[in-house]
């Protein structure tokens, strides 16, 4: 999406949330990224800057799977496992 551009000074916060100052007036965040994923690291940041910053964070870290498990092997138990929490989580969410 930012082909040159990533990395650079001229990226929104808006393409890259991570570059966000203020996360405060964020709603609540559901999240979940493989152990063997590439951006693990930067994910679990944003996550904690999330929840420092008085967001509602639903993390959850999939075991031995990497970046777009769940589409890639949708059929493997884990992807499953991953579809029908990040499920339960919108509807929970929604249930207001």
């Amino acid at each position: 999406m930012l082909g040159e551009r990533r990395g650079g000074p001229d990226v929104s916060q808006y393409a890259a949330p991570a570059r966000a100052e203020d996360l405060s007036r964020l709603p609540r965040t559901y999240i979940d990224t493989g152990s063997a994923e590439g951006f693990r690291d930067e994910i679990l940041s944003y996550a904690g800057r999330l929840s420092e910053a008085g967001v509602s964070v639903d993390l959850h870290m999939w075991g031995g799977s990497f970046h777009g498990f769940d589409m890639t092997v949708d059929h493997a138990a884990v992807s499953r496992a991953s579809s029908a929490t990040r499920e339960e989580s919108i509807r929970r969410a929604l249930d207001r």
